[in-house]
Formats: C-alpha cells, structure tokens, sequence
C-alpha cells in the first residue's frame, strides 16, 4: 500500500504539536525522557570536580536557555546559537581570539553532557545534538618558550611587592622546575613530597600521577614553607597562604596581574603559568629529545606515529635533564650537566624563600 505524502505530512505535524515522537508511539515501555533541568544534578554527580569546573558554567547556560525541554528535544541549530551566542559574549582578554574558544568550549560541554544521556540510555550518539555540530577549527597556540632574560626579569618581579613573596617564588620556581600545571602543584600533599630523593607526586588532568624529580633545594623549601604555616596530616596541602589556608588558582591570577603591572609585556603578551611550562619542555625537547621531553611533561597518550610506543624516557632521564637545566646535582643522576638558570636567580629564591640562611 502507497502512502499519502500529505497524510505523513499531517500526521508528523500533530505529532510534533503534542509534543509526541514516533518512538514513543512504538515503545510503551520507554524511559520517561528527562528535562535539561531535571537531567542536569545527574550529569553533575557523574563528573569530576575537575569537569565541573571546567564545564559548570557551560552546563548552567545550557539550563537557562532550553532547560524546560527534554534532552531528546533540543536541536542542532539550537546547540550551534548558543555557541555563537558564547562566543559573543566572551569576555574579551589580550590573549582572546574573539570568542573562538569560548564557543569551542560550550560545545565540549554540551558533548560531555550528551556522553552521559547516551550512557544512560536515554538516546544514541546519532541523536545527539551536540555531536551533529562541528567545533570551530582550533588556532595554532601562541604560547611560547620565554628567554632566559624574560625569565629572569619575571623572578625579579615576583620577587618584589607583593603580600607573600615566600609563596610566589616558590610556585614560579615549582613550575619551571618541573613544568606542571596549576592543577598539580595546588593538589600538592605533605604526603607527595619525597625529600630524601628529591621527588613529588604530581596528580594532574585525567587522573594521571607521577614522580616528578626537583632540585634538592626546592624539595627542602617547600616542606619547610608546609609546616611552618600549619601542614601536619600527610594529606595536608604544600602550598599555603600566610594565614594557614591551602592556596588556590586565585593566587596564580593575582600573581600574574601584579608581575603583569610592573612589566607591561607580561600583560601585554597574556603570558600565564603555562608559559613556563612551555620553556622548560621546549629546553628540555632541545637538549635531550622527544622521549625525555614527553616524560617531563607527563604526556601519557599514544596519539601519532606507532613508534612514539617505544620512545619512552625513565625517571633517571627526566632527573638528568633537571640537573643540566637547573645546575644543581640530584640524587638519582651525577652532576654534569649544563646550567641554565643563573646561580643568582637560585640564591634569591633561596633568600626569598628561607631569609638568613643564604651567605654570598
């Protein structure tokens, strides 16, 4: 039997005015499809705290401009115009890319809050509505490796002013030494810091660990700076503030808006913590190769070539390139390595860090 064009036509239109699917009409026993709004506390207790943060507030806009709608029901072209309508309003920076990112960002999100209505069941990744738009095009990172002068010049300026230089030196110093990102040095426990070897435990994105080796030095700095300003648990914080409380990302932004102040291509470059990341595996690729540079920076992706499987570095490699970066032996390696950083940038942190026990 042929059927009517005009009566599918009608019969999909009153379906649509009832808000009816066919699939619902075939199967009685169907799970009532939630709302964005009743489905969202699911997606939250699903997620990570790290998830949460990134994509909270991505998920909140989600709720505030369809969340009265089943999940099954938003469309496409809706995902799409509040991506546009993201990039619009992003708060423009002097590293921003007119919004690019921050609509790349809502549709991450909404994938991730889809990932979890196709886990439960409540659709297939061929309805979600989230996969069936394209991200924007990611633009080539301008990040670079700092110079040493530009480095140095940092230092200096984290240095003087300020209401904690003690805590400021020390996450510069933390993060050039061992090229890890914010997240793994604030996650910082009494508990992860090895003093006798010279080690940390560093946990970062995707739940990932791993021993980073560090100067003797700073291993030293850094559990003084714990305990004199309250740390006693093994889970407590290494990073704290002058009042006892752990750190948080807060400090990084005041710290890079205040070297920001004093050196005005600083804030006129958008340069952050990352960028000190990006110097020390740039040095580190330099001078001893892919293998010990992936190492470093904790990279743990198979991504690329087959042969990346095999170009693997240990924790011996990585505590050589510290040595010959640094200048300073460490336990793990002999010191002969070539010295990067000036001896007087590491007796300043040192006075910085520990007054009165540096002699020139």
């Amino acid at each position: 039997m042929t059927t009517d064009p005009d009566r599918v036509a009608t019969a999909r239109a009153l379906l649509e005015y009832l808000g009816v699917t066919a699939a619902d009409l075939t199967d009685s026993n169907r799970t009532a499809v939630p709302t964005v709004a009743e489905y969202l506390p699911a997606v939250l207790a699903a997620a990570s705290p790290g998830t949460r943060r990134t994509y909270g507030s991505s998920w909140r806009r989600m709720v505030a401009a369809y969340g009265d709608r089943r999940i099954d029901a938003v469309r496409a072209s809706d995902i799409e115009a509040l991506m546009r309508q993201a990039a619009a309003s992003a708060r423009p920076r002097r590293n921003s890319r007119h919004g690019r990112h921050a609509g790349e960002h809502l549709i991450a999100a909404a994938r991730a809050f889809y990932n979890r209505a196709i886990a439960d069941g409540y659709l297939t990744i061929a309805d979600s509505p989230a996969h069936r738009v394209r991200k924007p095009r990611r633009l080539p990172n301008t990040r670079r490796a700092l110079t040493p002068d530009e480095l140095s010049a940092i230092n200096a300026a984290a240095r003087t002013g300020g209401n904690d230089i003690i805590l400021d030196a020390l996450i510069l110093r933390l993060h050039t030494e061992t090229a890890c990102r914010r997240g793994g040095a604030l996650a910082l426990r009494l508990i992860d810091l090895d003093t006798d070897r010279a080690l940390i435990r560093l946990s970062e994105k995707g739940g990932t660990q791993r021993w980073q080796p560090i100067t003797p030095m700073l291993a030293s700095r850094l559990d003084d700076h714990a305990r004199v300003r309250g740390a006693v648990a093994p889970t407590d914080a290494l990073l704290r503030y002058r009042n006892g409380h752990p750190a948080t990302y807060r400090r990084y932004d005041l710290l890079w808006a205040r070297i920001g102040r004093q050196l005005p291509w600083v804030a006129a470059q958008g340069i952050t913590t990352h960028w000190l990341r990006h110097t020390t595996l740039t040095w580190v690729e330099r001078y001893f190769g892919y293998g010990v540079a992936r190492a470093y920076a904790g990279h743990t992706d198979r991504r690329g070539p087959a042969t990346t499987t095999y170009i693997k570095a240990d924790l011996q490699a990585v505590a050589t390139a510290l040595t010959a970066l640094t200048g300073p032996p460490h336990p793990l390696v002999a010191a002969d390595g070539e010295q990067r950083f000036p001896a007087e940038d590491a007796e300043e942190i040192e006075a910085a860090t520990h007054p009165g026990k540096i002699h020139r």
